[in-house]
């Protein structure tokens, strides 16, 4: 058995008009985030922490924008492959841990609701899954609410057997 830890990151620009995903919610704001999928960037740094976590590539080369299939698809379905992925190989989530960095929408009391959706895909316990959400202060493109921001750090343990 190995443990294993990773980290991603992903930020997207945020366009009037457009539906706003963080953490598989659908959010009530003017803007949404731009992305070939749905733009989630809490999920897609979550799935950038696990795939680096045991030692894969990154979100972008496994579910290319070029590729029409991922084309506006929900990023708590890309999620879900990648946990399949894992799974396969025996690699359990035992740990993860998020901060959202968006100056609005308010997503404190979303919190819980994201993680409805998430635990049951990542297949943790809710004292198990970290979301913090943060303001940037009003600083920079987070700040002028051009974009949203995620950091994600997940620990994995590696069961004995692995599959290749």
């Amino acid at each position: 058995m190995k443990i294993k830890i990773g980290l991603g990151y992903d930020i997207h620009r945020l366009s009037r008009g457009k539906d706003l995903y963080l953490g598989g919610v659908k959010i009530p704001h003017p803007a949404g985030l731009v992305g070939h999928s749905d733009g989630d960037c809490l999920v897609h740094a979550l799935i950038d922490a696990l795939l680096g976590a045991v030692g894969e590539t990154d979100i972008g080369r496994l579910f290319p924008d070029t590729d029409p299939a991922f084309k506006g698809i929900r990023s708590t379905l890309l999620l879900g492959k990648v946990m399949s992925r894992l799974r396969r190989c025996r690699v359990e989530v035992l740990n993860a841990d998020v901060v959202v960095v968006a100056q609005a929408p308010k997503l404190a009391p979303l919190i819980e609701t994201m993680k409805d959706t998430l635990c049951p895909i990542l297949g943790v316990a809710r004292d198990r899954l970290g979301i913090k959400a943060k303001t940037n202060e009003g600083l920079g493109i987070i700040g002028r609410e051009k974009a949203v921001a995620c950091w994600a750090v997940v620990l994995v343990e590696e069961k004995a057997g692995k599959k290749a």
